[in-house]
Parts: C-alpha cells; structure tokens; sequence
C-alpha cells in the first residue's frame, strides 16, 4: 500500500470513534455569546488526551476576555515533530452563535440520521476538531519518517473576531507556523475572504408622554431616517464587483436593533448594530469613514437628534500570500481523487478569524469538512448539520495533503 492508501485506511478504521467524538464536542455549548468557552476547552483537551495528545492549555487573561464581552476562553495548542522542517498549523474554532429557534434536532445532542450529524457547531466548525485530530492520529500511526511537524489550533474567539483566539495566540508568541490550515468546506479551497466592519450606533432624542409628544424627540424616527440612508447604500454596492471568483460586491446589514421603555413613551433612545462586508480590494478605513459620514449627515437632517457611533469590530479582508501554492495544489489534487470533481480555489464573502494569520505573514487556506455552502450546512440557522461522508474524506484529504509536504 502506497502512503496515502495506509492513511486512508486508518481513517476508515477509526472513522466510527471520530464521529463520537465529534459528537461529544457538540455536546459541550458554545453560545457566544455568552462566550463562556473555557469548559468546552477542557473537555476537548480530556478527549485528546484520550488518544495521546497532550494539548496544552492557553487561558486568556479573565479582564480581556470580559472587555471583549464574553466570560472565558482557553485557546489549545497540540505540537507534533518529527523532524527538521515546517511546520502546519491546522486551526479550527469552537465558539458559535447561540441555536435560536425552530430546531426539529437537539442543538446539543450530536444526533445522528440519515448519514448525517446534526447539532450547533456540527459543521462550523467543531466539525473540523475532529478533521484535523484524527488526520494528525493517521499520519502518527503511519510512522514514515516526516520532516517537520504538525500544530492543532484549537480556539474560542471567531465569533467576536478572533483577536483573543488566533490573534492572541501569535501576540503572545506561543506559534509561529510557516502553514496554515484553517476550518472550511471540503468541495472548494478557499483563498480569499470578505472583511467586516461592525459599528454601534447609538441614537440619542428627548423622551416624553406619547399624548404630548411634540414636547420630545423621536429618536425612533431619527434612526429610521438613518436606517433608510444606509440601505440605501447597498444599490451603490451592487455595482461595485469584486474581482476575485466566490465574492460578489460589498453589501450593508443592520443585525440588531432595540430602544424605547414603553408603547406610551416617545422613545428617547434606540441603539442599532451594522455589519458592512468589504470585497478584497476595498479599503477599510475608507469605509469606515464613508459609513460614518452617511450615519452623521442622516441624523443632522433629523432636528433635536443626535448620534454616537462605537467601533466593535475591523476585520481587514483576507488576499492570498504567494506561499500558499503548495496547500492549494495538494488540497485539489487530493480532493479531486476522493471526491470526484474538481476542487477550485476561490474567495468567500465570509469574514474569519484566519485572516490574522495572513497579516502574521503566514500563508494559509480555508479547507475542512463540509457541504458546497453555508446554507446547505444550516450554519447559523437550525439544524446545522454535516455529512458524514463529508467528514470521512475531508479527514482524509488533510492528512494526505500534510503527508505530502511534510514526506
């Protein structure tokens, strides 16, 4: 048997015990927020441990963690050398959205049917904990003589951006990876990825009695008038094109809005949180910029109004670095023999936590276990979900690919 052969026949053999524990990973919550994410990193460490892989624990400091609005993250690192070479870092995130509403699975319990996995987190992205530990147990029961070593990632941070997952980890200088491998989908390696600007736009008016409301200030009808100039914006996004295949154009979403004390009260406030995605060739401080101005010019058309706006998150886009090459070609080789079609490398309007990496001058790619779209995962949405077989040949396209450049 050739070398990838004995991989893939090891992956087989152990596939059942990977799936359970997949199915353990999801059912250990993640919700962030809250963001309390400590624990799910305890037990993930007890599980490697489980099969001979020591992980070490990296808490980061409660006072940061409480100041990016979450209550605890440990960030886990697992090393494996066997040689002078580079080394791979594969890394995958296990903070995730809270489940929301209309589930017809337990969001916590791992369920499996119909040759599937289902459960929050199921396919983004604890999915890949599994696609990248039991690659890495593979190519260890393997035993060929590698030149270079393996890290796994595994970090709590990318739901708020990352800078305590990832970003904290390369700050403190506790990895330094030549290669990355980050959670993704199996049927396209991705390459590039959108940016996101998040703002707070706090709207400020005068309360008072709904039967004398002349005597206060809407700001209810002030944030509309600022809603509608900022959707507005997205019929100028749609006509600027992003050259770079998987991204469209930028666009505008306001996520979460709230205000007023009671239906009898001109509502005094109204706090509003924007997310704008940023195509690879936009620049980010331009559109910051940019998307502040409209705020500010909307709210001074609206006499008595005023406005504060809080930056919560920036997160540049994502460009290829030249020495991602090697990854992109072994994930497409390897993808094309397992799953039977062409894998192309593409960009994503998605924004991760990978992109810090890049900016640590790290080249890197998105690829794990998962179907063609985020829709057809149900990430963020009910009944997240995975195909098993997804998981099965992900697994062995990553160890496959780490063979090759590490043999």
């Amino acid at each position: 048997m050739t070398g990838h052969e004995r991989l893939d026949a090891w992956i087989d053999a152990h596939f059942d015990e990977e799936v359970r524990f997949l199915q353990e990973l999801v059912r250990v919550p993640t919700d962030t927020p809250p963001g309390d994410n400590a624990p799910h990193a305890e037990r993930t460490a007890q599980l490697l441990a489980g099969f001979g892989l020591q992980a070490e624990q990296h808490p980061v400091p409660a006072q940061d963690v409480r100041a990016a609005g979450m209550a605890s993250i440990t960030n886990l690192i697992v090393r494996r050398r066997w040689g002078d070479g580079p080394t791979i870092a594969l890394n995958a995130h296990g903070d995730v959205v809270p489940p929301g509403e209309g589930w017809t699975h337990d969001p916590y319990g791992g369920e499996i049917e119909d040759g599937r996995i289902h459960g929050r987190a199921a396919a983004v992205s604890k999915s890949d904990f599994a696609t990248y530990t039991f690659a890495l147990r593979a190519l260890e029961a393997l035993g060929a003589p590698l030149k270079g070593g393996v890290e796994l990632h595994f970090t709590y941070d990318e739901e708020f951006g990352g800078e305590l997952g990832p970003g904290w980890l390369l700050r403190q200088g506790l990895t330094r990876p030549d290669l990355l491998i980050a959670a993704g989908f199996s049927y396209e390696v991705i390459t590039a990825h959108n940016g996101c600007l998040q703002l707070e736009v706090t709207v400020h008016g005068r309360m008072a009695h709904a039967a004398i409301p002349h005597t206060g200030v809407d700001a209810l009808q002030g944030a509309v008038k600022i809603l509608q100039a900022l959707y507005a914006c997205n019929e100028r996004y749609r006509q600027v094109r992003s050259s770079v295949a998987g991204i469209t154009h930028p666009y505008l979403n306001v996520g979460r809005i709230e205000g007023g004390t009671n239906t009898n009260v001109v509502p005094g406030k109204v706090v509003f949180k924007l997310d704008r995605r940023m195509i690879p060739e936009e620049d980010p401080v331009q559109v910051e910029a940019e998307v502040r101005d409209e705020i500010e010019r909307a709210a001074a058309a609206v006499p008595g109004i005023s406005v504060e706006i809080r930056r919560l998150l920036l997160a540049n886009s994502m460009k290829p670095l030249p020495g991602n090459q090697p990854l992109v070609e072994a994930i497409q080789r390897h993808g094309r023999a397992l799953f039977g079609q062409d894998i192309p490398a593409m960009g994503t309007p998605l924004y991760t936590d990978v992109r810090l990496y890049a900016q640590a001058g790290i080249p890197g790619v998105i690829y794990g276990a998962g179907p063609r779209t985020v829709l057809e995962s149900n990430a963020k949405r009910a009944d997240e979900r995975l195909e098993l077989e997804d998981l099965r040949r992900a697994t062995k396209v990553v160890a496959r690919t780490v063979y090759d450049l590490l043999a």
